[in-house]
């Protein structure tokens, strides 16, 4: 009993709050307690909202503490907040009495030792080249001579100016500036941008696209190098169309934009020694190539002159050749009158020799006259004429064909009959009796009676 009254006394004697009460009295407790913290944890979940804020997780193996990161405060950090780095995040805690909830308000972030930064890296490398981003088969060749040289760098530190100076002393070169911020929140991407406008300016501007492409920035710690490990740099880099020279930091300092540019040199300074060539070793190369072809066509016809020296000594003299052919041409000139000579005294004592024996070429003409006369006998005697004066007669079908039998005639309508004084026409009978030239028997002409052959 007693202590059911002692316990009705206490009760009575607690302040009573509202929900609203009880809230900012929490809020006022906590936030003026935990006003400046430093927690260490790994980041997940994180995302940047379309207002540009940051909205991520803080974790360890036991508890998760929401954060938030405004986007002012993100504008300035070294490095972006990803998931799976392990940092030390500073800032405040506060609460949201709507979701009786509290969350850190991030002013500061910082990778938690170099090793976790560089385990994030090792595994953006695996991951890159894995894909092929570093293949040496896609490396592009820097151009000589570039005309035009592309710079992606802050416009206001040492770095453009020393890259200026340097191409100024060896090759002066016209230089194309895109200033970018090359640490920060966002970095990252107008780097990447850079890249992109450079590849199209020839079609955003009236600007020619440039030769090769720098980028640059010098010295610093790994958080704010790191732009230029990012994804959206890296990829931009491998899709560039122009060669890319990578000068980011000392020349200890390696990043991933150094893999998948076409080159990479150890300094600013250096990339522009590598994208121009120095202007007076090229003169003086050029002076040497010139006296060396020089030299060497002085050389080319001095040997070939000797070698002409030594040959002419074992021709003959030119005029003795000449001389010689002369002379054996006059040879052939007499040679040959006294052959024509010959030859028209030849033909003309044939010719005497016929003038004085006239009679032995009548003979002979008479002798071949003789010949012809026989031949022309001979003929006669065969000829279709000669054999009609001797009584035969020659007998042809209507389309002037040769008969030679009573078959063919009795084929025929109508027979020409050839004599030696003219010609008849006839046609076959179509009956007829034929008597062989070799009996003499007579057929009795009371049981036969001769035809006549031809029916005129």
């Amino acid at each position: 009993m007693e202590d059911l009254f002692d316990s009705t006394i206490v009760q009575k004697e607690l302040p009573e709050f509202t929900v609203s009460e009880i809230s900012f009295e929490i809020k006022r407790f906590i936030e003026t307690s935990f006003a400046k913290v430093r927690i260490r944890g790994e980041i997940f979940g994180a995302k940047r909202a379309d207002s540009g804020h940051w909205y991520l997780t803080l974790k360890d193996d036991n508890a998760t503490l929401s954060a938030v990161v405004w986007r002012g405060v993100a504008s300035n950090f070294s490095i972006k907040p990803e998931d799976g780095l392990e940092v030390i995040a500073t800032g405040k805690i506060t609460t949201f009495a709507g979701k009786s909830s509290y969350q850190l308000v991030i002013e500061n972030i910082e990778v938690a030792g170099a090793g976790a930064l560089l385990k994030l890296l090792e595994e953006r490398k695996k991951l890159f080249a894995s894909e092929g981003l570093f293949d040496v088969v896609h490396k592009k060749p820097i151009p000589f001579l570039p005309k035009t040289i592309g710079v992606i760098t802050s416009a206001s530190g040492a770095v453009i100016r020393d890259i200026i100076h340097r191409v100024r002393d060896r090759f002066p070169s016209h230089i194309l500036l895109i200033p970018t911020p090359v640490q920060g929140e966002g970095a990252a991407e107008k780097i990447a941008q850079a890249v992109n406008d450079f590849n199209r300016l020839d079609k955003i501007s009236q600007y020619s696209k440039p030769d090769v492409l720098i980028v640059a920035r010098g010295g610093g710690s790994l958080e704010d190098l790191w732009p230029f490990n990012e994804e959206c740099v890296i990829r931009a880099v491998f899709a560039s169309e122009i060669p890319i020279i990578s000068a980011v930091g000392h020349e200890t300092d390696t990043m991933l934009i150094d893999y998948v540019a076409d080159k990479r040199a150890p300094t600013p300074t250096g990339a522009a020694e590598f994208a121009v060539p120095v202007r007076t070793e090229l003169l003086t190369s050029l002076n040497n190539l010139d006296a060396r072809l020089k030299n060497g066509v002085i050389r080319y016809f001095t040997e070939k002159h000797n070698i002409l020296t030594g040959l002419s000594r074992g021709i003959p003299n030119l005029g003795q050749i000449l001389q010689e052919a002369i002379q054996k041409f006059d040879d052939r000139i007499e040679r040959i009158q006294v052959a024509f000579k010959n030859f028209i005294n030849n033909k003309l004592h044939q010719v005497e020799l016929c003038g004085l024996k006239p009679l032995y070429i009548q003979n002979i003409i008479e002798k071949k006259q003789e010949n012809l006369n026989n031949l022309v006998l001979r003929l006669s005697s065969v000829s279709p004429a000669a054999v009609l004066n001797r009584g035969y007669a020659w007998i042809k079908d209507e389309k002037g064909q040769t008969v030679y039998n009573v078959k063919d005639a009795n084929q025929t309508n109508e027979l020409e009959i050839n004599f030696a004084d003219g010609a008849i026409k006839a046609k076959p009978i179509t009956t007829t009796r034929i008597y062989s030239s070799k009996t003499t028997k007579k057929v009795h002409k009371d049981h036969e009676q001769q035809i006549s052959l031809f029916d005129f």
